[in-house]
């Protein structure tokens, strides 16, 4: 029994999510939902406006693109983005190097678009060499869809060499950019991208229920009747919102009032190279400070981005995952089982309104739980000494 006392924090919570989303959000931005919108109020489409040209603005596409919002977390942003564009018959390659990658490949072989597929390892960087060789070979591929951020691992993939080897290629290039739009540099003219999907919860901090897709005008408008779905067309979306202003189906209207919000608070931050400086610093606040505790990091520091963090499961008798995750959370800190198909593992993210101060204080409660479980170094004990523990039934 832990007896932990829990104390508001600024953001008007009694716990901080290091996870990869839903996340800690600003007290100002949890404000902006107290207010009730109507969906056709001129006040509501204007907010509806403000984000679109704001996430234009922020992707360097201005006018070349169409920011169209969807209902439903990100992976409806990501279903409803390629059953829109990519029509039936038309090949798409996956460059798949995470759980995120393999989810693109089940969505397109779900809505029946035909679909190839470039793996790598979780802890690898997808290769552009291997797919400037992929595309040569294969004239029938007509898009490349690749994650930026793979929230498997953290990994961060090299988007402007992917880019160029696509563009190089004349094929269409879709980014799952959920868990990095936002916070890692990214524009259309270092990356000329076809549609960049993300979503409201991730490094906009804002709070979950809305997805959005950056598209190439001259792309979408031969979109029509592409659609698998009612809900999820895109093309109908943006031509109702072009009309009027107004979204075809009931939208989440506080969703939209806070992520306005916080795109104000992220401009005021300093946009994105202010929000990478700061999720950076988390990152290494972290790294470091778990590493001194003794756990490992998967991912080499040159490629881990500063996103989320995987950390492999210590190999000790006494360490079990759910008893730590149990112990973080009665100390205010939530933290993600992880998602390798190769080894046991677990995430803490650094994304979110958080700073340097709350992730030494997850740190320290991270040692703190360690001598609660009774682990003062995290290496694994000596063979006789495990069988002993075996014997005593305390593994």
């Amino acid at each position: 029994m832990i007896a932990v006392l829990l104390i508001m924090n600024d953001s008007g919570n009694n716990k901080y999510l290091l996870t990869p989303g839903p996340l800690t959000t600003s007290l100002t931005t949890k404000q902006a939902m107290l207010r009730d919108w109507g969906s056709r109020d001129a006040d509501f489409i204007a907010i509806t406006r403000r984000i679109q040209d704001e996430l234009l603005t922020i992707a360097g596409v201005g006018d070349s693109h169409a920011a169209v919002p969807v209902q439903g977390s990100g992976t409806f942003g990501v279903e409803a983005t390629l059953g829109t564009l990519i029509a039936p018959g038309q090949r798409t390659l996956v460059l798949e190097n995470g759980a995120y990658g393999q989810r693109i490949v089940t969505i397109l072989e779900r809505i029946g678009r035909e679909v190839s597929v470039l793996h790598w390892p979780e802890d690898q960087q997808v290769d552009p060499a291997a797919l400037d060789k992929a595309l040569g070979e294969d004239p029938a591929i007509a898009h490349v869809v690749v994650v930026h951020c793979e929230t498997t691992t953290g990994i961060l993939n090299d988007m402007v060499a992917i880019g160029r080897v696509t563009q190089a290629h004349k094929r269409r290039l879709i980014i799952d950019g959920m868990s990095a739009f936002g916070a890692i540099p990214i524009d259309g003219e270092s990356v000329p991208f076809d549609a960049l999907i993300a979503s409201s919860n991730k490094c906009f901090e804002g709070v979950p229920g809305m997805a959005f897709a950056l598209i190439a005008r001259e792309w979408l408008e031969l979109a029509e009747g592409n659609a698998h779905s009612v809900s999820l067309d895109l093309y109908e979306q943006w031509r109702g919102l072009e009309a009027n202003g107004q979204w075809r189906f009931t939208p989440p209207t506080h969703v939209l009032a806070a992520f306005d919000q916080a795109l104000k608070e992220h401009g005021e931050e300093g946009g994105v190279a202010a929000r990478h400086a700061r999720y950076s610093a988390n990152r290494d606040i972290l790294v470091q400070g778990m590493r001194e505790l003794g756990f490992e990091t998967l991912l080499p520091d040159m490629v881990q981005a500063p996103i989320i963090v995987t950390f492999l499961m210590p190999d000790h008798p006494r360490f079990d995952f759910s008893c730590f995750y149990d112990h973080m959370s009665a100390r205010g800190f939530v933290i993600y089982p992880g998602k390798l198909a190769r080894a046991d593992s677990f995430r803490i993210g650094c994304i979110g309104a958080l700073g340097a101060v709350e992730m030494r204080q997850a740190v320290a409660a991270a040692k703190a739980t360690l001598e609660t479980m009774d682990i003062e170094d995290l290496a694994p004990l000596p063979t006789n000494q495990n069988d002993s523990l075996n014997r005593m039934g305390t593994q």
